[in-house]
């Protein structure tokens, strides 16, 4: 039919039988001009009905568009032409054949096709359609016959039919302009993102890339200059995807569950009654064995949670990307295959001399088409799996974030910190790892199966020998990868121990320093290691072990194989087509069977993972039902019935309260030390576990908690958190907070940094800060007189106070005394004392002789409730309202302004001032003040890593063992050489015999060396894996070592600009990397980088005109690598600078949650999450893509050299037999993998580096003065305990402002000494100054004649007390809490508790002294662990004792004890207190008053209080009118 439809043949397979084969013309012209067309026609009504639904504003008009249409409207012109000559030339006598007619009619009808949809692409982002890019390919590469048989007839015969190829030749010229542009991308003005612009052609190969690659080699990259990711795959929407299935599967899994425990419960409660009723008398017995079962299980793993939603419900969100990316694989893994089949075809060509050799280029050509689609197909498959790993672990982290601001107590409590962390930085990671290799799963197996299948083809069933060895060994990989894994499990234990202890140990730096602890905290850290590196050794070992038998699988395999063959028939020779095929083929094989365990046990990993996530994503939620808002209630807040517990298991701490407050009310709570009033807070917060009842509350909440949260930020943030800036608001909240004097001594003012956890500030300032949040959030308002009290603006507001301190309780509404949990009493001041109950006890015990205005100290815990009263507005507020205090700085505070008048003008001054200064932020950035940014920007490294880090590295493995490991690595690649060349040979050999006359000694000598020199392969790999495990072992010891005790010993200005995170950081990821990846990613290289030498010298031992074509390939693939290191180097640094910002901010938020609960202030933080997370994102997106740029062009230049090395094998035919092109062809076809591979572990290693470089950066941090010295000060000093001050001077940091400015007093042997003064006035730096933290910047300290800059820091310390402002902890027992050297028995440490009054306590523990205190010390109150330190220095019992401001936390009883307490145990000493409160100093010997780093008034209290100075007006201030007025 079709050879009447063109007049001519169809087919004829004559055709192609000849040295100049071609094809029939009627076939060219119909099948090979209908394939394309038809591909079109197929696809377009889709593709128009995508874009009529997605369509978007259209775009404007471009040159680019203008020239596709032009140039497809100048081919439609062609096909009319030629449609018009057809109908012209049908006139004459000849009948033209049909197909004349029809292809011009086609033509047109699809050049208008394609008018139409260029057309429609203007109203997408990206402006070239796919498939229609596939098409002019397709058409190119179809007319392509066509074009060479038209000139072959032109050239015989010059005119036959010449119009028709001219507008042939036009046409297809056109069409392959129209190719070339459609390969530009048009920008679009809607995106800047080139990736959502780029043209098919572009997107495929990554073209689009290029820019930031440019970009990235001329100068470091920069966060600007990445492009933002797209809008789907931002953390919100991914996010808001994820959940809606994760609600739905959660649901599901849970009933499950409730179905499981019902079964269960059915089942127990039987027998139990069974059990019971046999022995009443037993039953107690038995229930007690109960409650202690029923504690272990709760111990051990065996809790319930709804399991195995996580994956359904991803899999749900990503299945689009999972469809596309699985279709992507399998045409790759199908391809894979024709390369065997292809090599067999090509050898067959060099043997058999009668064949044209236009079918040798044939195969060549196919040879590359082959492997270019191949390239293309799987690297569009990895970046979209990289993408769903990515996507994710976006949306793990963003899950948990969100849940841990909504996780019940209950819940909570399972976790530390550090363990949350953990679940976003580790588990995420983990399935990240698992989504990128999910499909090979399925990949592998079809693989295996596949190889095996074309094997058998070759050499029947000998193969099952190899086969069958290739899965022995799988079981005995499973065995070591299991034995590893649980090796790598018990080290991810001491890991997290160790990480554990840093973090205590970098939180409590400061206490020791104090106390001269720094060594034993440094041996605690170095035994876990040591059992962390002896675990690493042998999991290093054992991957030895893995690495060989991997190497022995393809040479055993092939040996035993080839031995098989040959030996079961004697007709069987091994020539080339099958053994270099096989080769290949085992080649394809080794892969998924080494790929398979270890997907396999990333599984396993990741479902661990996968068991974590699930358990914490689907905890219990806070259940706030408890807690009514009802702005209708005519009380402002209602306890009913209340019973609150922290712990379902364990009794209600705050049981049955019944407690009316009426709006406006300012009510008290006080009572002893763990008597619930914080516990009574946090339940009407909603923090804690409704046992029954209800709490009613009317309006919104401020909270100001007993230990000030504050975040790292400038301290502006810190108040406004995340509110409005009312300017004027603003500064009535700072000034009645009495925060203008502290900024004024802050570098910057309010645009100080604050560290993290407020590292750098007072405690006042923490306080002072947090409470003026809490005001800023309710109009500002003057604390306790003016703002608190009954006469304060807050008049008509609700105000909770949870207060030690007794003075200002005559002035409160209401009282409400705790204890134990409950109410004992409530009533206003009066009623309580005539009702003469426990209240009128405590109160007489302290008051004597406390004037009404009491000294105002507001509370600990301070809690606004915001009802819906009238604001008063902001005018009322008088302005020369003297400032005051949060904590008890106030009274100090208040007369060192008035004694200065001059200074509240300058107050106001400084009000102004920052008023103006916001204001003048318009154009010009200021200059940042010397000192405000304290926390350094993290160093990012740019360029090249050093050599000497390099150097670093390979010192400490030693040079001896490098040496060592390389010359086993070189032997290992001349014995691959070898056994290739042997292969050659022996498939020689088939061509002198034939099967019958082949010698049997001879076949055993060839199986016998190929065997050798295949088991020298492994013995040496096994023997250079084995001495790296043991170098980098090694190495690491030393690194970890330097590092710690660099740290340890650096000065505590480090410690204050250097976020805690950040060390961590080292410790953590740098070191793993110290420790896992780097030492893989150097034996990899070595191995790759030998291995592609290897196949280059094979290659050009065959055909040495090879060295020609290598030459520029080698430059081209230098260069792109140059090109790429460099960006992927940067984008990594970016990667790992934008993700600890993710993870600090997750703890920071874990740490503050009820603070940002009470202020509802959860969204704001999710958003900010977001934010940093999407900024992380990017980075990583960017350096998924920039790997697939380099792998496509990488993969381009294997792929050439395995062309050109197939075109040589042609092209020198006559010279070469049918084993050496195997030979070559076999190691080529392996080159392009290994190339890949050794780009991406050079990146890896320079990647790396950067954690040898950055642990680096901190091993050569300042030290501060050595421990111990030469000059040790004499045994028994200070005997006396006498200090002087020599005109002393002292600075924090040294571009900062003196803070003492020449200090000069003497103090004698065991006088008690108080210190008086503002904030700022220097009062801490003298502490500092004495044990040292400070260094002096001018004059001296000596105690007991030794001047303390002489001596070692730990003589030093060691011999001074200090009971310091914040009580710090560490986790561990008390014991070691109270003696972590073991110096002192158990007899003498009770008598410290005893003296601390925690005898009781400690004893009534089930554990006693080694009762394990929680991280941080979260298990004991303030109060408790107050009474801790003060028990650390009883142990000490040195000459000199200061105490910092130690009373904060601790109720009046316990105060009283404590100065009891001290006056008699530490009557022998010489003692300095810190003081806030005036009454804790009044009996000291001396005082000495501070203001402005300068001594204004020394003498005792009388002399003081005589002259009319600072002093005086203090004391009057509290009431104090003569030394005996004082209550203590």
């Amino acid at each position: 039919m079709l050879e009447e439809f063109c007049n001519s043949t169809f087919w004829n397979s004559s055709f192609l039988d000849s040295s100049e084969a071609d094809l029939p013309l009627c076939f060219e012209q119909t099948v090979l001009v209908w394939i394309p067309l038809g591909f079109l026609w197929l696809l377009a009504p889709w593709q128009l009905l995508h874009v009529y639904r997605t369509k978007i504003k259209r775009s404007s008009i471009t040159k680019l568009y203008l020239a596709k249409q032009v140039l497809v409207g100048f081919l439609l012109i062609l096909a009319a032409i030629e449609l018009v000559l057809v109908l012209t030339e049908d006139s004459g006598e000849a009948t033209v054949p049909a197909i004349r007619y029809t292809n011009p009619s086609l033509y047109l009808g699809t050049w208008l096709l394609v008018l139409l949809i260029q057309y429609s692409r203007r109203w997408c982002i990206q402006k070239d359609s796919w498939f229609l890019s596939l098409f002019w390919i397709l058409s190119i590469l179809c007319g392509s016959f066509q074009f060479q048989t038209l000139i072959r007839t032109l050239l015989k015969d010059s005119n036959s039919n010449l119009a028709y190829s001219c507008l042939f030749f036009i046409g297809y010229a056109l069409q392959i302009l129209v190719l070339i542009l459609s390969a530009f991308s048009e920008k679009d003005a809607s995106s800047n993102n080139p990736s959502f612009t780029a043209s098919f052609l572009s997107s495929i190969t990554f073209s689009w890339y290029d820019s930031i690659v440019m970009k990235g080699y001329k100068q470091p990259l920069t966060l600007e200059d990445v492009w933002d990711v797209d809008e789907q795959i931002t953390t919100k929407a991914l996010v808001s995807k994820f959940e809606k299935y994760m609600v739905e599967e959660l649901q599901k899994a849970r009933k499950t569950l409730q179905k499981q425990q019902q079964r269960n419960t059915q089942g127990k409660s039987g027998e139990r009654l069974h059990d019971l009723n046999k022995n009443q008398s037993q039953s107690q017995d038995i229930l007690v064995l109960e409650e202690v079962k029923k504690k272990k299980k709760k111990s051990g793993t065996t809790e319930k949670f709804p399991k195995s939603w996580l994956v359904k419900s991803l899999f749900k969100t990503f299945y689009v990307i999972l469809l596309k990316s699985f279709l992507l694989k399998l045409v790759f893994d199908l391809l894979t295959f024709l390369n065997p089949q292809l090599l067999k075809l090509l050898i067959s060509f060099a043997n058999d001399p009668d064949m044209y050799v236009w079918t040798g280029y044939f195969y060549s050509v196919l040879f590359f088409v082959v492997a270019l689609i191949q390239s293309l197909c799987l690297q569009s498959y990895f970046q979209m799996c990289f993408m769903l790993g990515v996507n994710v672990r976006t949306t793990i982290m963003a899950s948990i974030y969100k849940k841990a601001l909504t996780l019940s107590n209950q819940a909570r409590k399972q976790y530390t910190i550090g363990e949350t962390v953990n679940l976003m930085s580790v588990d995420a990671q983990k399935l990240m790892d698992v989504t990128n290799f999910i499909h090979l799963l399925w990949s592998n197996v079809l693989q295996i199966a596949l190889s095996i299948y074309f094997l058998w083809a070759e050499l029947g069933p000998s193969i099952l020998a190899g086969v069958g060895v290739m899965i022995l060994l799988i079981p005995v990989n499973g065995l070591l990868a299991s034995k590893s894994r649980a090796i790598q499990v018990k080290n991810m234990k001491n890991k997290d121990k160790r990480l554990k202890i840093m973090n205590e140990i970098l939180s409590g730096i400061k206490i020791l320093k104090y106390f001269a602890w720094e060594p034993s905290f440094k041996n605690q850290v170095h035994e876990l290691r040591k059992k962390e590196l002896k675990n690493l050794l042998t999991f290093g070992q054992m991957q030895s072990v893995m690495v060989f038998l991997l190497y022995l699988t393809p040479v055993l395999v092939s040996v035993i194989t080839f031995s098989v063959y040959t030996l079961v028939d004697s007709n069987n020779v091994l020539d080339a087509e099958k053994a270099f095929t096989s080769i290949t083929l085992f080649n394809i094989l080794r892969f998924p069977l080494s790929m398979l365990p270890m997907v396999i046990s990333s599984l396993l990993q990741a479902s661990v993972s996968r068991e974590r996530l699930e358990k914490y994503l689907g905890g219990d939620d806070l259940d706030t039902s408890a807690i009514r808002r009802d702005s209708s209630s005519d009380k402002a807040v209602q306890f009913s019935e209340a019973s609150f517990t922290w712990d379902r298991d364990s009794e209600a701490t705050i049981r049955d309260v019944n407690l009316d407050i009426m709006p406006g009310q300012l009510v008290a709570v006080v009572g002893t030390v763990g008597s619930g009033k914080s516990s009574l807070m946090s339940a009407m917060l909603g923090e804690m576990e409704d046992v029954h009842g209800h709490i009613t509350i009317k309006g919104t909440i401020a909270y100001v908690p007993q230990q000030s949260w504050i975040q790292n930020g400038t301290i502006k943030d810190n108040i406004l958190f995340g509110s409005e800036l009312d300017e004027k608001r603003y500064q009535q909240v700072l000034e009645a907070c009495a925060l203008l004097p502290d900024l004024e001594v802050l570098p910057g003012g309010d645009l100080a940094e604050i560290g993290e956890k407020g590292i750098n500030l007072s405690g006042g300032q923490k306080q002072r800060i947090s409470l003026a949040r809490a005001v800023d959030a309710h109009v500002g308002r003057h604390i306790f007189n003016k703002v608190l009290g009954p006469n304060g603006l807050l008049k008509g507001k609700t105000r909770l106070l949870v207060t030690h301190s007794i003075h200002f309780l005559p002035q409160v509404d209401e009282i409400v005394v705790l204890g134990n949990g409950t109410i004992l009493e409530k009533g206003s001041y009066n009623t309580l004392l005539a009702k003469k109950g426990l209240f009128a006890k405590i109160l007489k015990t302290f008051t004597k002789q406390t004037g009404p205005e009491g000294e105002a100290t507001v509370n600990e815990d301070s809690e606004e409730d915001d009802d819906c009263g009238l604001m008063p507005s902001v005018e009322e507020i008088p302005e020369e309202v003297a400032s005051l205090t949060m904590k008890r700085e106030n009274s100090l505070h208040r007369t060192l302004s008035r004694s200065s008048r001059s200074r509240s003008r300058h107050q106001k001054s400084l009000r102004n001032s920052l008023k103006t200064r916001n204001v003048n932020t318009l154009k010009e950035e200021e200059e940042p003040v010397k000192g405000q940014k304290l926390i350094k920007k993290e160093f990012i490294q740019t360029g090249k890593v050093k050599f000497s880090i390099y150097l670093k590295y390979l010192r400490a493995i030693g040079w001896y063992l490098i040496f060592l490991i390389i010359f086993a690595y070189v032997i290992n690649s001349v014995a691959y050489i070898g056994s290739n060349l042997w292969l050659s040979a022996w498939t020689n050999d088939s061509k002198a015999f034939n099967g019958t006359n082949y010698p049997a000694s001879q076949r055993d000598m060839r199986i016998g060396v190929y065997g050798v020199l295949g088991l020298a392969q492994g013995v040496f790999v096994l023997m250079a894996n084995l001495l790296s495990a043991h170098g980098s072992t090694h190495a690491s010891n030393i690194l970890h070592r330097q590092l710690l005790n660099n740290i340890l010993q650096a000065p505590m200005s480090f410690f204050d600009t250097t976020p805690t995170g950040r060390i961590v950081n080292r410790f953590a990821g740098d070191i793993s990397t110290v420790d896992d990846t780097l030492p893989q990613s150097l034996r990899s290289w070595i191995l790759c980088f030998l291995g592609i030498i290897s196949t280059l010298v094979m290659i050009c031992t065959a055909t040495p005109v090879f060295i020609i074509v290598i030459i520029p390939l080698s430059i081209i693939y230098v260069s792109i690598q140059i090109f790429y290191v460099a960006t992927s180097r940067q984008l990594k640094r970016l990667d790992s600078v934008t993700r600890s910002p993710i993870y600090s901010h997750f703890s920071e938020t874990v740490s503050g949650l009820s603070v940002i609960r009470a202020f509802e202030h959860q969204q704001r933080f999710l958003k900010h999450n977001e934010v940093g997370i999407d900024t992380n994102q990017k980075c990583v997106f960017s350096w998924i893509v920039s790997n697939r740029w380099l792998a496509v062009r990488l993969e381009l230049i294997g792929n050439l050299i395995v062309f050109f090395s197939s075109l040589m094998m042609v092209i020198y035919k006559a010279t070469l037999s049918g084993d050496t092109v195997g030979f070559v062809l076999s190691n080529a076809l392996n080159i392009t993998q290994t190339l890949n591979w050794l780009v991406r572990m050079t990146s890896e290693i320079e990647t790396n580096i950067v954690a040898v470089e950055r642990i680096n950066e901190y091993i050569k941090v300042e030290n501060e003065a050595p421990w111990v010295t030469d000059k040790r000060p004499p045994p028994g000093w200070p005997s006396k305990g006498e200090i002087r001050f020599n005109n002393y001077q002292v600075r924090y940091r040294p571009e900062l402002d003196l803070v003492l400015r020449g200090i000069t007093c003497d103090i004698r042997s065991m006088e008690k000494i108080g210190v008086v003064g503002r904030t700022g006035a220097g009062k801490s730096s003298l502490t500092n100054g004495l044990f040292r933290i400070l260094e002096a910047a001018g004059g001296q300290i000596i105690i007991d004649g030794v001047d303390i800059a002489s001596i070692g820091l730990h003589d030093l310390r060691e011999k001074l007390t200090i009971i310091p402002q914040d009580p710090i902890l560490f986790s561990g027992s008390l014991r070691m809490n109270l003696d972590p050297f073991n110096h002192y028995s158990d007899e003498e440490i009770w008598k410290a508790l005893e003296l601390a009054h925690l005898k009781t306590f400690v004893a009534g523990l089930q554990l006693g002294l080694s009762h394990e205190v929680a991280e941080a010390g979260d298990n004991l109150s303030i109060g408790q662990r107050q009474l801790l330190c003060l028990a650390r220095a009883l142990l000490r019992k040195s000459k000199i004792l200061i105490m910092d401001e130690a009373t904060a936390a601790v109720d009046l009883e316990t105060d009283h004890l404590i100065q009891m307490t001290i006056q008699k145990e530490f009557s022998h000493c010489t003692t300095i207190t810190i003081a806030h409160r005036l009454h804790t100093i009044m009996d000291s010997d001396k005082i000495i008053v501070l203001d402005n780093g300068k001594i204004v008034e020394y003498g005792s209290p009388q002399e003081l209080l005589r002259n009319s100075g600072p002093f005086y007006l203090m004391a009057k201030e509290a009431g104090i009118e003569n030394v005996n007025s004082t209550s203590f």
